[in-house]
């Protein structure tokens, strides 16, 4: 390779078009999810969720594809801490913590809607206080890009993120304590002690997901043949669960393990196999993983095709073939991304696009600031205006929700221009 062929890997395991991948996925995600708020006769089917049982749409897409990136993510990062000297067992517990973490907000997201007259406040509030109080509680402030390097002040920063980060766990527990729900419901009781889940929430299918998947990689690292074989296996868990092979065991009764752990893990496991190429040392030019790639897109494709008649194309069942196109257009998409952007830095496609990869590198404060806004508006009492900017047609509700995903995107990397991020 030329010295602008060469795919630079960042000390913390960054890769541009992961990043750009990312921050599309997210920008896409906010999107629909805002749209999704416009009046439901002026929004075609096709930028909906396919309601029927055997099919999908773009926005089916914009969940899973997250968590394809998520795993490709994982070689990349941990790769980098293995790199580094890191024992196994310190990454291990640093992905259960990640993993725990992911879960807890998830919950609190799903119980997100307390009874306001039982609880004795506002639950519009309770919701907002408690997005505010997860991004504290995972919060990293860094030097920002022209902030000059000094002793003193990264000891400073460190102190103050300490502070932030207690502050924000503090809230989210005293805020999981307090809430009430129908009939008295809770999201903690401490005697006995139990956790209200009815399901993880995106979030928790994201921890969940992130945990088979980093198992998978820390077992294996780079054997992609034995990286395959566990894509493989994970899918096979699926049609296990559905003719009752778990019936009884203990862990179905923690979470899905057909769905959550199988299905969705196998996705985020195969963007592992499809991430795994970027520090493969046997794989270093861009015409190798060009080919890994597309043998990659047209074996998924091809699998998903195959299964279709099994259990169709359907999201919310997390059938097979959903997860396999999934896992082929994703591929392709960063494909497309990692040949405009990554060989070529110094384009202006790769200058189009860093904006996305500064987004995607702070993605999780993009996907809270987004799911906080609907009751901040509430406690503004902006509802009403928010609505009917969409109400005229389909032309003003797409401009809103872009609006909204830009704005979103533009503060995210604002706030990480100067140093402020979220690190799990």
């Amino acid at each position: 390779m030329t010295a602008d062929e060469r795919t630079t890997i960042g000390s913390d395991g960054r890769i541009v078009s992961v990043d750009a991948l990312r921050g599309l996925v997210i920008f896409t995600m906010i999107y629909v999810n805002d749209l999704a708020g416009a009046p439901s006769e002026i929004v075609p089917a096709w930028m909906r969720h396919y309601s029927g049982p055997n099919g999908m749409t773009f926005v089916d897409l914009v969940f899973p594809s997250f968590l394809f990136i998520v795993g490709m993510s994982i070689p990349l990062a941990l790769g980098s801490r293995l790199g580094r000297g890191e024992p196994v067992w310190k990454c291990f517990g640093h992905v259960v913590v990640r993993a725990l973490s992911l879960l807890f907000v998830g919950v609190m997201m799903v119980n997100g809607s307390p009874d306001a007259e039982a609880m004795g406040w506002s639950g519009v509030l309770w919701r907002t206080l408690m997005f505010v109080a997860a991004i504290l509680a995972f919060s990293s402030l860094g030097r920002g890009r022209k902030a000059e390097r000094s002793a003193d002040r990264e000891r400073i920063l460190r102190r103050v993120t300490v502070v932030l980060r207690v502050l924000g766990l503090a809230s989210l527990v005293l805020l999981a304590l307090a809430f009430r729900g129908e009939d008295g419901q809770r999201i903690v009781r401490l005697r006995p002690f139990s956790v209200h889940t009815e399901w993880y929430g995106i979030l928790g299918l994201i921890g969940w997901a992130y945990l088979v998947a980093a198992i998978v990689f820390l077992v294996f690292r780079g054997r992609r043949t034995a990286l395959l074989g566990c894509v493989v296996l994970l899918l096979c868990l699926y049609p296990a669960d559905r003719t009752g092979a778990f019936e009884g065991f203990w862990l179905s009764r923690v979470v899905g393990i057909g769905g959550t752990l199988g299905a969705l893990g196998s996705i985020a496991a195969a963007g592992v196999l499809l991430g795994s190429v970027l520090r493969a040392p046997e794989i270093t030019s861009t015409g190798g993983r060009a080919r890994f790639a597309l043998l990659f897109v047209a074996g998924c494709a091809v699998g998903a095709w195959l299964l279709n008649g099994l259990y169709g194309i359907n999201k919310n069942n997390t059938a097979p073939s959903w997860c396999l196109w999934t896992c082929a257009i994703t591929g392709g998409l960063w494909l497309l991304f990692h040949l405009l952007v990554d060989i070529r830095p110094h384009g202006l496609l790769a200058k189009l696009c860093r904006p996305l990869a500064t987004a995607g590198s702070n993605v999780l404060l993009a996907y809270l600031i987004s799911e906080m806004l609907p009751s901040a508006r509430g406690l503004l009492g902006l509802d009403g205006w928010y609505y009917r900017l969409a109400a005229p047609g389909l032309a003003y509700a797409m401009a809103r929700s872009i609006g909204c995903a830009l704005a979103i995107l533009a503060v995210t990397a604002g706030l990480n221009r100067v140093g402020f991020r979220l690190r799990l």
